[in-house]
């Protein structure tokens, strides 16, 4: 039996886990949660799993309403409620735990994550901004404790997948990252002025958070996912291509020098590579679409012309390093939290973007406080320049 803490248990991904966890529910075992304000949705979580013994709450209002919710349940165990950022850390490294899901959306994960790669444990990240912003700093040091980090964002497990049982990647030659094109397939950013939030919400394939459904219709999140698996696969970024692949079929494509080119197929949902990345030598089942292979019907595109500065802009990330990555996410942050506010039009995030990073020098200094001091300046100056839009 494996003992699992869920960090961002309300969350879309949080979902997901919970449903294969509870599909193999002899062979895992849901021990912890964190959450930030969810207060209901982490009692439904609560009532549902009987041996939950753990619970953090980020938000210090949001754990005394859930204090006194619990407070109806005066005979079921935790056992052990806690909201201070050390007992998290306490916790992350408890002895009891043996897998860690990092699903805490955007720049909020990057302390969890960083806790997480210090452990010693296996940690399935679905937080691909905590690698973005933290990636030089936070894989270093799972490397020197020994934590195992497997991705579960569908495109990463892929690449991860492909390369299964290589001794490493000296043997790559080219690996492709695909993209649904989101809701605004074949549409020019000229064409998207006056769209609303719903629309951009409207994913055709993938049920997920506000924030990452809004990146995939921008295809932001295909650039920052770029930065991730230069991160992860320790690749230079001219070893991926992004391409637009609308039935969400073909995750990654790995080529190798000798010609051949390994893919991971399955219908888009997120339990697939969850599971896969909770199973040891042999794989856990769940309950899943099939693929009707003789009705396949698999297209590829390229990167719409009209993204490629924001492509580029992910590809300085890549070779400059350092704390870029933490520039580039922040102010994809503010310009998505702007659109969805209504402060800005769904064409400005890419202009909040441009302006913040134009000829931003940040410091090389890698340390958690260095990475967060960036971040909060970096959030300071993009908030300006949508107040100049606004304006």
């Amino acid at each position: 039996m494996k003992n699992i803490l869920l960090l961002g248990a309300t969350g879309s991904i949080g979902d997901s886990v919970l449903n294969v966890i509870k599909q193999n529910n002899k062979e895992l075992n849901l021990i912890g949660i964190s959450f930030n304000k969810n207060v209901d949705k982490a009692r439904e979580i609560f009532v549902d799993h009987p041996y939950l013994s753990y619970v953090h709450v980020e938000d210090q209002k949001a754990y005394k309403y859930f204090c006194a919710r619990m407070d109806y349940y005066p005979d079921s165990s935790p056992r052990d409620w806690t909201h201070r950022p050390s007992e998290l850390e306490d916790l992350i490294n408890h002895e009891s735990i043996d897998i860690i899901v990092c699903a805490i959306s955007g720049f909020a994960g990057l302390k969890a994550t960083y806790m997480a790669a210090h452990s010693g444990k296996k940690v399935l990240l679905a937080n691909k901004e905590s690698i973005v912003a933290g990636g030089d700093l936070i894989l270093p040091i799972a490397k020197e404790n020994k934590t195992e980090i497997i991705p579960i964002d569908s495109e990463h497990n892929a690449i991860f997948q492909c390369l299964n049982g290589e001794k490493g990647t000296e043997d790559v030659k080219k690996i492709i990252i695909t993209a649904s094109g989101g809701p605004f397939i074949n549409k020019s950013i000229s064409d998207l002025k006056n769209v609303t939030v719903k629309e951009a919400l409207a994913h055709p394939n993938w049920k997920m958070g506000n924030k990452v459904t809004i990146d995939s219709a921008t295809l932001v999140n295909k650039c920052l996912e770029l930065i991730e698996a230069k991160h992860l696969f320790s690749l230079d970024e001219n070893y991926f291509d992004l391409v637009v692949h609308p039935q969400s079929i073909v995750h990654s494509i790995v080529t190798y020098i000798d010609g051949s080119s390994i893919c991971q197929m399955s219908s888009p949902d997120m339990r697939v590579p969850i599971a896969h990345a909770m199973s040891d030598k042999n794989r856990i089942p769940i309950d899943f679409n099939s693929l009707d292979f003789t009705s396949l019907n698999l297209s590829f595109q390229e990167f719409p012309p009209d993204r490629l500065e924001i492509q580029s802009i992910a590809r300085e990330v890549c070779n400059k390093g350092s704390n870029y990555g933490v520039v580039f996410n922040a102010a994809n942050e503010i310009a998505v939290e702007s659109f969805i506010n209504a402060k800005i039009n769904f064409d400005k995030i890419y202009e909040v973007i441009y302006r913040t990073f134009d000829n931003k020098n940040v410091s090389k200094d890698l340390s958690i406080e260095s990475i967060n001091d960036i971040d909060m300046q970096t959030r300071i100056e993009a908030k300006k320049v949508v107040k100049s839009i606004t304006n």
